[in-house]
């Protein structure tokens, strides 16, 4: 790993960012895109057993890799982003002001969007979503990121995708405390405040709600993608060939966490370590390589849909679900593989659409609005070389 040491920027020569200023980091755009994807997958293969059930045909699951890391890669690459895109806000007046504006900005309105069709859904059709529990106070919860415990003791909000921002949101408020120091008294700060919570939770077994979803060691997830973004703006960089050694020990490494003699329940008590670690390998592998970015329809393709994957996350189970509908209702004979191909296509398509009509408008829209006009002359460029 070579290692460069970049001239340090004092406060006084400190500017807002542009396009410029970061790189695409492409390749991190990818990764997110097959982040996104791999959690539809895991979901795609739910409905297309059902379908084949109700259909009378054969089906067996592709269960020998955790689709489900791909939220912890996206843990990973949040704590990242975070260090890499707030580089000039650190230690300044209005990083506070205007880390926060970009972040609800970014995640609120298509959750929002997400949560109020969902809410819609449960109440007119419950039984295309096997809705049990709404409750205003698990409502309320839901928009505020607040995280509420169901009457079955599973804390979840209503849409249960948004566990995952629950946790984005409880460390976006650690880090917009933290980003009024220099950046690496903030980083190593807040990793320290995380590192702490985690024990916490682990000395004081089944603590109250909210506190004993914000010490699950899951948490670290975003300590290592910090830590990555250290390394990354100090010029730690890594070869192509140590680089793929990287990302694939990290596919072995996911592969077999699921042949440990575990439990479901003790995966979950390991997973920042059998998941996090391999995804923070993942995320070093990609992040890792040089500035240049990179060229070809597919890097084009990846990155367009690694810019959409916050939409392919939250929209592909309407989606999928919607296809299940679809295909049981019209009576066609389709095979639970090709339906899994149709329904990931469809949800790419679908989130392409989100992204480009609804998501980037109304988020470069709304930093304007909550950042005092800037954000409205930085322009989408920024908007996308940030996020």
């Amino acid at each position: 790993m070579a290692m460069v040491r970049s001239p340090g920027v004092s406060a006084k020569t400190r500017r807002p960012l542009s396009a410029s200023h970061l790189p695409k980091l492409v390749l991190l755009q990818l990764l997110r895109a097959l982040a996104a994807l791999s959690v539809a997958m895991l979901h795609a293969q739910h409905d297309a057993a059902a379908l084949a059930e109700r259909t009378g045909r054969a089906f067996a699951p592709l269960t020998a890799f955790p689709w489900e890391a791909g939220v912890d890669v996206f843990f990973v690459i949040s704590g990242f982003i975070m260090v890499h895109a707030s580089a000039r806000l650190f230690g300044t007046a209005e990083g506070r002001r205007v880390f926060l504006a970009r972040r609800i900005a970014r995640i609120v309105p298509i959750y929002w969007a997400v949560t109020t069709l969902y809410l819609a859904i449960a109440l007119a059709a419950p039984a295309l979503l096997n809705v049990e529990f709404i409750g205003w106070e698990r409502v309320l919860a839901s928009y505020l990121f607040i995280p509420l415990a169901r009457p079955d003791g599973v804390v979840q909000p209503l849409y249960g995708l948004g566990w995952t921002l629950n946790y984005e949101m409880f460390f976006y408020a650690l880090f917009a405390l933290a980003i009024v120091r220099p950046r690496w008294r903030a980083v190593l700060g807040l990793a320290a405040a995380l590192i702490g919570l985690v024990i916490v939770g682990r000395l004081f077994y089944q603590l109250p709600q909210p506190l004993g979803f914000w010490t699950d060691p899951i948490i670290l997830e975003f300590v290592y993608g910090m830590g990555l973004a250290l390394l990354h703006a100090q010029g730690a960089r890594l070869g192509g060939s140590a680089r793929a050694l990287l990302a694939a020990g990290a596919v072995i490494v996911l592969t077999l966490a699921l042949a440990l003699p575990l439990s479901p329940q003790e995966i979950l008590a390991y997973r920042s370590l059998l998941f996090g670690v391999p995804a923070a390998m993942l995320v070093a592998a990609v992040a890792f390589g040089g500035e240049r970015a990179e060229e070809g329809r597919l890097a084009r393709m990846g990155a367009a849909i690694g810019d959409a994957s916050y939409a392919l996350y939250l929209i592909h189970p309407f989606v999928i679900r919607a296809g299940r509908e679809l295909a049981l209702r019209s009576g066609l004979a389709i095979g639970p593989w090709l339906f899994i191909a149709l329904a990931l296509a469809a949800a790419i398509a679908a989130s392409l659409l989100v992204y480009r009509l609804f998501e980037r408008p109304l988020t470069t829209r709304l930093r304007a609005r909550l950042e005092g006009g800037r954000a409205a002359s930085a322009g989408v460029a920024v908007y996308r070389s940030r996020h």
